[in-house]
């Protein structure tokens, strides 16, 4: 992309312009909301950075034989048909300050929680080019997020990318909110990145955060669901490339993405109307490659440093088969699933232990927790399994053996149950299970 500018300022230098010359002003034939239609642009490439009426900012988002489609990030006025489109000729960047740890920003580098902008800001491309397979190690380092459920039985990795999925009001953000707690004194930088939340409930998560002394290693990325949708499309992008900045200097990050099922929607939305073919419920073809190319960040780096990325995704009816949820299922390195069926059985976290998994499982556990993890793993899936086909039996009918099969399940899933914002260690979440196997240890 770099040489392809300097080929073009070269050009143009031959034909008589100087640098600061070198502006190509096109035009608005049609206006879409947020997206603009635009003639006289030749010269432009992709994600270029262009200026609408002198008070607007975009970039471009699609090239065609006689037009190119602009998308609308910052409106600073109204935008009519015929109104002046000027290029830059640079690549639109966000925005990042250091000073950013301990706040809510966005991509133009501004405090969403006073409308402030920081000072000392650097430009941050949107996208890097991604980690090579030759600077990338295995994963074998726990991240420990607290939570009884997931250390003990479904593990994550530093490096790692594990699928957070489940209907509405589960409790999906609250696991990854609850892993971010949990890192305080880890030394890993968290970033939470929100796409589509509404204001009150991010200043509700800003408010458990602070409270809990999160805010000073977290970085909260937001997008809110009134700001422009190629806004919220490009946030996730950034905050993974912030990560990126960190990772390189040998620091782990764990990157919350809430969530991506708002994110392949709004993608549809902007590829509809940029008039890209719609595929399989409308998403555009492309929409594998979107998500892909934004998870397969999460990496265990060479330099010691680390990307851990915990997306999110919401389901309907508990289907994790539909389209956007098999995609990222097959990105990812494992699912935590959660049931509205447990949510309601007062279950919490409400964590479906038969459909979840973790495709490293033990590779990242100590040996004392993958020593009991593997034997309450295989314990409470046996329980499940027979839960699920005596569940109306009355106890006084079973065999003496099924009904310590059922009473021992029962303490398993006692023990599993956990209130928000509650991590145990290591030691701690072993205690809860040694008195059920103190009979098997030498």
């Amino acid at each position: 992309m770099e040489q392809h500018i300097k080929e073009m300022i070269q050009k143009k230098t031959e034909m008589g312009f100087s640098p600061d010359q070198m502006q190509e002003v096109g035009y608005v034939s049609s206006v879409q909301g947020y997206i603009l239609e635009v003639s006289g642009l030749t010269n432009v490439m992709f994600y270029e950075k262009v200026i609408i009426d002198g008070h607007s900012e975009g970039y471009v988002n699609n090239i065609y034989r006689n037009h190119v489609m602009v998308a609308v990030v910052r409106e600073g006025g109204r935008i009519y048909t015929d109104s002046e489109v000027v290029a830059t000729g640079e690549i639109f960047e966000a925005s990042y300050s250091e000073e950013s740890v301990g706040h809510m920003i966005d991509i133009f580098g501004r405090d969403r929680m006073n409308g402030l902008q920081f000072d000392c800001l650097e430009q941050l491309p949107i996208e890097n080019r991604t980690t090579p397979i030759m600077d990338r190690t295995a994963v074998n380092r726990p991240l420990e997020t607290g939570i009884a459920g997931i250390d003990l039985i479904y593990p994550i990795g530093k490096g790692q990318r594990q699928l957070i999925i489940g209907d509405k009001k589960t409790g999906k953000s609250q696991i990854a909110l609850d892993a971010i707690v949990n890192q305080r004194g880890k030394d890993v930088l968290c970033i939470y990145v929100s796409i589509g939340k509404t204001k009150k409930s991010m200043k509700e998560i800003y408010a458990d955060l602070s409270r809990r002394g999160a805010l000073d290693y977290t970085i909260m990325l937001a997008a809110f669901n009134d700001d422009q949708p190629p806004v919220l499309y490009l946030t996730p992008y950034v905050g993974l490339t912030i990560a990126e900045k960190y990772m390189m200097q040998g620091k782990d990050v764990l990157v919350v993405l809430d969530d991506l099922s708002r994110h392949a929607d709004n993608y549809r939305e902007i590829s509809l109307l940029v008039g890209k073919t719609p595929g399989r419920d409308a998403y555009p073809p492309d929409i594998f490659y979107t998500h892909s190319r934004m998870l397969e960040k999460g990496c265990q780096h060479k330099c010691g440093g680390s990307i851990t990325v915990l997306p999110i995704v919401e389901t309907r009816g508990g289907d994790i088969t539909d389209y956007i949820s098999t995609n990222i299922i097959s990105i990812t390195d494992g699912q935590i699933v959660l049931s509205k069926k447990s949510f309601d059985q007062n279950q919490k976290p409400a964590i479906n232990y038969g459909l979840s998994v973790s495709r490293l499982g033990g590779a990242v556990q100590p040996e004392p927790v993958k020593k009991m993890g593997a034997r309450v793993r295989r314990e409470l899936l046996s329980y499940l399994e027979t839960r699920e086909v005596y569940q109306l039996t009355n106890m006084d009918e079973m065999g003496k053996e099924l009904q310590e099969k059922i009473r021992r399940g029962e303490e398993i899933m006692s023990a599993l149950c956990q209130y928000k914002y509650s991590p145990l260690s290591h030691d701690e979440i072993i205690g809860r299970f040694r008195h059920l196997y103190q009979e098997e240890q030498p």
